[in-house]
């Protein structure tokens, strides 16, 4: 597995501190973000899944706790939206240049809006996929935030 991917080095051209974690990736888990966190041994509210919804058929990505799932009504209110809905996978993986169970807010294609819930900036550090299935990295909240100029909103149902 190569850990140079698009989400890296877009960290590491944003001089953004990093590390990243490895782990055995099941493509037949129910919830792929809460398999990650079993295989880092993490709190699966810090180890953060990546999600593309289109609201008002726009692109945006959201980031939450994977133990989480989000409102769309919510997600749709914090971006001045009416209606959101899942993103279809082969849209998503055109969109962002990453396959489904690897998609990364970082080194997307083509940048979008990015939302993150507010209750993973009360971390003292996250885990966010790193562009690969299986590669996770370990950042600051605060950084991903700044990193992807992302709105800071409440989306939890």
């Amino acid at each position: 597995m190569s850990k140079a991917t698009p989400a890296t080095r877009a960290l590491t051209a944003a001089s953004v501190p990093f590390t990243v974690h490895a782990y055995d990736y099941d493509p037949d888990a129910e919830s792929i973000g809460l398999q990650a966190a079993a295989a880092l041994g993490e709190d699966p509210a810090r180890v953060l899944k990546t999600l593309m919804v289109l609201v008002d058929g726009k692109p945006v990505c959201v980031i939450v706790p994977s133990d989480q799932e989000v409102s769309m009504k919510k997600l749709a209110a914090a971006v001045s939206g009416k209606s959101a809905q899942m993103m279809k996978p082969p849209e998503a993986e055109r969109l962002t240049g990453y396959k489904v169970g690897g998609i990364s807010p970082f080194g997307q294609r083509k940048p979008v809006r990015t939302v993150i819930e507010q209750s993973a900036l009360a971390h003292d550090y996250v885990y966010v996929n790193g562009g690969q299935r299986g590669l996770q990295v370990r950042l600051s909240p605060s950084d991903v935030r700044d990193v992807l100029k992302a709105i800071v909103a409440e989306l939890v149902a």
